[in-house]
């Protein structure tokens, strides 16, 4: 008999936000779902860029920490918008005053992925997609009529560009249009591909 082939190493998810799990779940791989515990504020004069690598990369040893022997993929994205972040809003009044001051301007929103395996913890694969949104002139009725739809709440920037909130945009420019959802699945692909884990 051929030599039976070990199973590919358990995938980690490193996070609680079900626009990643829905996007880690197109690429068909079993995973498991587990969101870390740690302080997600930024530190004093840390750049945006690496505010989001240095958050995704501690979202993911949080996670092995908890699950020897796994493959985990940390992730965390940083808006914004003339130099200013742009949070979750959490409400509608804040998103109506975000999307406001979008208005026919644009925002940058840089998503961080940190891949971490057990055998190789010291060595964490990173990347980050940097994509600009360009929205739309937006009227106050426009707003609340989206707000009032999609209550995008719990999305930095007011937006979900995968349902309505694609209509407030006049552009997108991107390498990746995963990665302004919440998680870059082409490097994403890549990554796994290189660390054992068949997606193809």
């Amino acid at each position: 008999m051929p030599p039976m082939k070990s199973p590919p190493p358990r995938l980690v998810l490193a996070s609680g936000s079900r626009h990643r799990r829905t996007l880690l779940e197109r690429l068909g791989i079993p995973f498991v779902q587990d969101s870390p515990d740690i302080d997600e504020s930024p530190l004093p004069g840390e750049e945006p860029v690496a505010t989001a690598v240095r958050l995704a990369r501690e979202k993911a040893r949080a996670v092995l920490a908890r699950h020897p022997g796994a493959i985990v993929i940390g992730s965390d994205q940083v808006a914004v918008r003339d130099g200013e972040r742009l949070g979750k809003p959490g409400d509608a009044a804040r998103a109506a005053e975000q999307l406001s001051r979008s208005s026919g301007r644009p925002v940058e929103f840089m998503t961080a992925v940190c891949v971490v395996a057990a055998a190789f913890p010291d060595e964490p694969r990173e990347h980050v997609d940097i994509t600009r949104v360009v929205f739309r002139p937006l009227t106050s009725g426009a707003i609340a009529r989206y707000l009032e739809a999609d209550r995008p709440f719990d999305c930095a920037g007011s937006f979900r560009s995968e349902s309505l909130g694609i209509a407030l945009l006049e552009r997108i420019d991107t390498q990746d249009p995963t990665g302004l959802v919440g998680l870059p699945l082409i490097w994403l692909a890549g990554a796994l591909e290189d660390l054992g884990i068949p997606v193809i």
